[in-house]
C-alpha cells in the first residue's frame, strides 16, 4: 500500500488555494467536504456550454444528456451496481421522503417499521410519522453509555409483521461504524427490507454497495467532494416492488422513478467528477490497472489508511484530556474520522467559538442527532464540539487542532 500523496490530492481541490481559506483548518467535513476540481469544472462548464434541456434533438442538448448519462453509468460502477439502480436526488434527505411516502402505499396497517435512535433525524423522522397510516414503529435503542447499537437486541424487535429497517452505516455523531453486511443478512432472512443511511460514511472512501447487502443504500455526493445531491441505490426488486413515484408518462427511465422533481441537470452531469478523481487518486498511487470496482477497493484502502493514523493521533489526545469527554469508541479501527467531544466547564459553543478563532473550521450543536444525543443524557440544545476530518487533513492540522484545544482548555 503506497502513501498517499497529500501533495497531489490538496492540488485536485480548489479550496486548498482559496486565499480566503489560507491557514484555515477543516473540520467540518461531516457537514459538508470540499469540491474537487473535476467536479466545479464540470458544472462550470455544463453552465457555460450545454445549459439547456438534455436529451432533445440539438447535438448540444444531446451532449448534455450524455454527459449525465456518464454519471449514472460511473457512478454506479463505482459503487458496484447496476446503472439503473442508481437515483440522483436533491438531497439525502429529499430521498428518504420520497422513499416513505413509497412505501406507505405498500404497507398495510399494522405492519412494522424497525428504527434506530442513533441515526440522524432524516433517517428516522420519516419512518415515524407513518404511524399516521397505521403503521407500527419500533426503536432500535443504543447502549446509553457508548451511543452503539448491539446486535443482540435485534431479534427481540423482528416479527412476522416487520417489514422495514432503517439504520446507519455510520454516525454523524458517535462516529461507530456498524456491521452494515450482518444486519441485512439477518434482516432478509427474516423476509425485512433494509435502509441504510451512509451520509457519515461514503466520504471516507465510496462502499461496495452491492457486498454490503442493503436492499436500499443512500449517501450525499456533497460529503463525497460532489455537489450537493442525494445518491441512492435501490435493488431492482424494491424498486419494482415500491414503483414508479414520478410523472406516469416517465415510467420508462428508471432513474426518474424517486425523483418527483425531476433531476438536476448541471448537478448530474457534474457529479460524474467525483469519478474523475477517484481515478486520477488511483493511477497516481497504483500502476495496476483494473475495473472501476476494482480501483474503488485500492482507493477505500488508500483513504483509510491515511486517515487510520491522523484518527489515532487525535482520540489519543481527547481520551486522555481530563476536561474533554470523548463521544463514541476510543478504538479508531471501529469508527469514522468523526470526532465528537463534550468539554468540562465550558459550553460546546463556547468551546467551537475559540477553535475557530485559531482557524479551525468547526461546529457545535446536535447535528440532527437529537434523539440519539437524549438517549446518552447528553442536551440537545448545546449538544457536543465535532471534528471530523478525511482524506486530503494533514498530519499538521490535526496538530494544530490539539494546540488550539490545549489553549482553549
Amino acid at each position: 500500500m503506497p502513501s498517499l500523496d497529500l501533495e497531489f490530492v490538496r492540488a485536485q481541490f480548489p479550496a486548498f488555494q482559496e486565499p480566503s481559506l489560507a491557514g484555515q483548518a477543516f473540520f467540518d467535513n461531516a457537514g459538508g467536504s470540499y469540491a474537487c476540481q473535476a467536479v466545479v469544472d464540470h458544472l462550470n462548464q455544463y453552465y457555460r456550454q450545454t445549459k439547456l434541456q438534455p436529451y432533445h434533438l440539438h447535438p448540444v442538448s444531446q451532449k448534455a444528456g450524455a454527459q449525465m448519462d456518464e454519471t449514472y453509468q460511473r457512478l454506479a460502477a463505482f459503487l458496484n451496481v447496476a446503472t439503473d439502480e442508481l437515483h440522483l436526488g436533491p438531497s439525502t434527505s429529499q430521498n428518504t421522503y420520497v422513499l416513505a411516502q413509497a412505501f406507505a402505499k405498500i404497507l398495510d396497517e399494522g405492519d412494522e417499521i424497525i428504527v434506530t435512535n442513533q441515526d440522524h433525524e432524516a433517517n428516522i423522522g420519516v419512518w415515524r410519522r407513518l404511524e399516521a397510516h397505521g403503521l407500527v414503529i419500533k426503536e432500535w435503542q443504543v447502549d446509553p453509555d457508548t451511543g452503539l447499537l448491539d446486535m443482540a437486541d435485534l431479534p427481540d424487535l423482528l416479527s412476522e409483521r416487520t417489514k422495514l429497517l432503517a439504520f446507519t452505516h455510520c454516525s454523524n455523531v458517535v462516529a461507530h461504524i456498524n456491521p452494515v453486511k450482518a444486519i441485512c443478512d439477518q434482516a432478509r432472512e427474516a423476509g425485512v427490507w433494509t435502509v441504510v443511511d451512509g451520509v457519515s460514511y461514503a466520504g471516507h472512501g465510496l462502499p461496495d454497495v452491492s457486498t454490503l447487502g442493503a436492499d436500499i443504500y443512500l449517501f450525499s455526493l456533497y460529503k463525497t467532494f460532489g455537489p450537493h445531491l442525494g445518491a441512492m441505490v435501490i435493488r431492482p426488486e424494491v424498486a419494482e416492488k415500491l414503483g414508479n413515484q414520478g410523472h406516469y408518462f416517465n415510467s420508462a427511465f428508471k432513474n426518474k422513478w424517486f425523483v418527483p422533481a425531476g433531476p438536476d441537470h448541471a448537478q448530474v452531469a457534474a457529479s460524474r467528477g467525483v469519478v474523475d478523481y477517484f481515478e486520477a487518486l488511483h493511477d497516481h498511487h497504483f500502476s495496476t490497472t483494473g475495473t472501476l470496482p476494482e480501483k474503488a477497493q485500492r482507493v477505500r484502502d488508500l483513504l483509510h489508511a491515511h486517515e487510520h493514523a491522523l484518527l489515532a493521533r487525535l482520540l489519543s489526545y481527547v481520551s486522555q484530556h481530563p476536561k474533554l469527554a470523548l463521544v463514541g469508541p476510543l478504538d479508531p479501527d471501529k469508527r469514522a474520522a468523526t470526532v465528537s467531544v463534550i468539554p468540562v466547564g465550558q459550553t460546546p459553543q463556547a468551546l467551537a467559538q475559540k477553535l475557530v478563532d485559531q482557524g479551525i473550521i468547526c461546529g457545535a450543536g446536535h447535528f440532527y442527532a437529537v434523539r440519539l444525543l437524549e438517549a446518552m443524557k447528553v442536551d440537545p440544545n448545546t449538544g457536543v464540539v465535532r471534528l471530523s476530518f478525511v482524506h486530503y487533513t494533514q498530519a499538521d492540522e490535526v496538530e494544530k487542532v490539539i494546540q488550539a484545544l490545549e489553549q482553549a482548555l
